[in-house]
């Protein structure tokens, strides 16, 4: 199948902190399957970052770090469309369009904005409020057929259709209604230390991020220190939510089924489990971090990946941005 003919996945990670094993479970493993099949954008979402309160410096540095962690987990440049955000004419451009279709009252009751001003009371910015409209932007732009995301993002996928169908309805058909791909095992891993939350790089007990770049004795030491539930069972059940959170992220690497990994686990104990847990998770990131560290410093080749990605983004947005423009109204800006 050619590029010009292969449908397009569109994927976007806040350029913050460090990725972790649920980002890479959860998304990045997803993106490297999806290459051979979508042309695939995938971007670095500067722009979502500053939402919340945020270094200048740190996040730049944070951005071309994801970027290295992209490409080390398995991405390849030549494949995909590697871009920042805030390169990209457009994503604040089509987001005023489509924020002017949008009701106040859906963002105001978007379950991540709820949280997110639950959680920064002395910032509650619109950029909070905004965001879905945002990453609707994002989706659109690209026209994308997929889009790759955990269960906390699928809301804001829903609005997003629901916004697309909206201006197709006034103004004729023009964006796709894009579709949530989100993987059956690996969709969201949990905290080590609260396995009644998602793991997180902004989790204030960092014993319960698994971070791909954290060296392999911290890893351990973490995976050892998980919690665990009453009971000696080693089964995925809701009433043991930390066993269940260690089986799928075995089952997730290793890509044996959870049934059958409560079969080898019967009669054993809760050390086995997390030894043969961190055994599994210190062999994926091993040659993760030695790719990352070769990478890392060559500026002119991190450089290049974002020049050719953006050119390439950007020759789509232009044509989306174009379309939206002439259909509501706009009088075509002279070249």
């Amino acid at each position: 199948m050619s590029l010009l003919n292969k449908p397009v996945a569109l994927s976007l990670m806040r350029a913050s902190g460090n990725l972790h094993l649920g980002n890479y479970l959860g998304a990045l493993k997803n993106w490297i399957a999806m290459v051979n099949d979508y042309e695939c954008f995938i971007g670095m979402a500067d722009m979502h970052a500053i939402t919340e309160n945020y270094k200048p410096a740190i996040l730049r540095k944070d951005t071309i770090n994801i970027l290295a962690q992209y490409l080390a987990s398995g991405l390849v440049a030549e494949k995909s469309h590697f871009f920042l955000q805030s390169h990209i004419i457009g994503h604040t451009e089509l987001a005023w369009v489509l924020g002017c279709l949008t009701p106040l009252g859906q963002l105001e009751r978007m379950t991540q904005f709820k949280e997110k001003a639950k959680n920064q009371r002395s910032n509650i910015n619109a950029g909070l409020l905004y965001y879905p409209v945002l990453m609707a932007s994002d989706i659109l732009l690209y026209n994308a057929d997929k889009v790759p995301v955990g269960e906390d993002q699928k809301q804001h996928v829903e609005l997003c259709r629901d916004i697309a169908q909206k201006f197709n309805n006034n103004f004729s058909e023009t964006f796709k209604l894009p579709e949530v791909y989100i993987p059956k095992v690996g969709a969201r891993i949990m905290s080590l230390q609260n396995p009644g939350i998602k793991m997180s790089k902004s989790d204030d007990n960092l014993n319960g991020t698994l971070f791909l770049l954290d060296p392999p004795h911290l890893l351990r030491k973490k995976i050892m220190s998980a919690v665990t539930d009453s009971g000696n069972e080693i089964v995925a059940r809701k009433d043991k939510p930390g066993m269940t959170n260690l089986l799928n992220i075995l089952s997730s690497i290793t890509n044996i089924s959870i049934n059958e990994l409560e079969k080898q686990f019967l009669g054993k104990g809760y050390a086995e489990l997390k030894d043969t847990v961190a055994e599994a998770v210190i062999t994926l990131l091993e040659p993760i971090q030695k790719k990352y560290t070769s990478i890392i410093n060559d500026k002119s080749y991190l450089e290049k990946i974002i020049k050719e990605g953006a050119n390439a983004a950007q020759n789509r947005a232009n044509k989306m941005l174009r379309k939206v423009y002439r259909k509501v109204g706009f009088v075509e800006r002279s070249r």
